[in-house]
C-alpha cells in the first residue's frame, strides 16, 4: 500500500489550522515545506494568525478570531489544528476557556510544553530577567516581529512549571476533542548545537528533551510518541532539509494520516 504522503485519496474532513510558538511566523519560513506538501496532498491549511509574543491569553483570542474565520470560509463545523510549542498551550485556552469546544475536532501538539518548560525556571531564578528594563527591552524586540500585543515577560511567566500546573487545573481536556501529541528529542547534545546548553540542563533535570521542552512536559491527550533526532526548531522544517533522516513534512503527514483514521 503506497503512502498517504504520496497519494491521498481521502482528505481530512475538516480544515486545519497551523499554529505556531513564541518566536515564530505565519509563514514558509518558519514551517518549511509543510504548509506545501500538506496541500499538495488536499488538506485545507490556514494559518492561526497569532503574536510571536503574545502571552496564552491574547493569543486565544487571535487564535479565536482565526477559527471564526476559517468555519466561515470553508462552511465546515470545525476545525483541526496541528499547534508548535506555545501554540499548543494557546489552543487549549480556547478550548477550554473560550468555549470552543464544540468548534475544534482536534488538537495535536508537537513539542508543547503541557507541564512547564524546565528552562524558563531556571532564567526565572535571575533577579536581572525581571527589572523593568530587562523587561523594556524585551517588548521592544518583540515589536520587531510586528506584534500586536507583545508581551514577552507574560509569555514567558505563563511557561515555567508551577504556571503550567495552575493552567491545567483551569483548563481541563473537553471530551469533545481529540487530544494528542508528539516531541521531538534529541539523540545528544551535538545534534543541534544552538541547543548544546540547554539541552544538556534539561537532560539533567527531566531526561529526553528537544532542547527546549522535556518529553515528559510535551506527553498529552490519547496518543503521544517521540520523534528522534530533530531539535525544538528543526521539527517545524525551518532548515527545509532531512535531519538525522527524517522527512519532517512526512512527519507532519503522519498526523494527518491519524485524523483521517479517525474521521477528523
Amino acid at each position: 500500500m503506497k503512502s498517504l504522503f504520496y497519494y491521498m485519496s481521502v482528505t481530512l474532513k475538516y480544515p486545519l489550522i497551523l499554529v505556531h510558538g513564541i518566536a515564530a511566523k505565519d509563514n514558509t519560513l518558519f514551517w518549511g515545506r509543510i504548509p506545501s506538501v500538506l496541500k499538495r496532498s488536499g488538506v485545507n491549511v490556514f494559518w492561526g494568525n497569532m503574536d510571536s509574543w503574545g502571552n496564552i491569553e491574547t493569543n486565544a483570542q487571535s487564535l479565536q478570531k482565526s477559527v471564526d474565520a476559517v468555519l466561515n470560509q470553508t462552511g465546515a463545523s470545525k476545525v483541526n489544528i496541528i499547534a508548535h510549542s506555545k501554540g499548543g498551550i494557546d489552543a487549549r485556552y480556547l478550548i477550554s476557556s473560550l468555549g470552543y469546544a464544540n468548534k475544534i475536532a482536534s488538537l495535536t501538539t508537537v513539542s508543547t510544553p503541557h507541564r512547564g518548560v524546565e528552562i524558563v525556571d531556571y532564567i526565572l531564578g535571575f533577579k536581572q530577567i525581571q527589572t523593568p528594563l530587562a523587561r523594556k527591552i524585551a517588548e521592544f524586540l518583540a515589536k520587531l516581529y510586528g506584534d500586536k500585543a507583545p508581551n514577552p515577560y507574560g509569555a514567558t511567566i505563563d511557561l515555567s512549571t508551577k504556571s503550567m500546573k495552575e493552567f491545567n487545573l483551569k483548563n481541563p481536556d473537553s471530551t469533545d476533542v481529540y487530544y494528542c501529541s508528539c516531541c521531538a528529542v534529541l539523540k545528544n547534545s551535538f545534534d543541534d548545537l544552538s541547543y548544546f546548553l540547554t539541552y544538556n540542563y534539561i537532560k539533567k533535570v527531566a531526561g529526553h528533551n528537544d532542547g527546549i521542552i522535556s518529553a515528559q512536559s510535551a506527553e498529552w491527550g490519547e496518543n503521544f510518541y517521540l520523534i528522534h533526532g530533530a531539535s525544538h526548531a528543526e521539527i517545524v522544517d525551518i532548515k527545509r532539509k532531512s535531519i538525522s533522516g527524517l522527512n519532517i513534512p512526512g512527519e507532519y503527514m503522519k498526523m494527518v494520516e491519524d485524523l483521517i483514521s479517525k474521521g477528523f
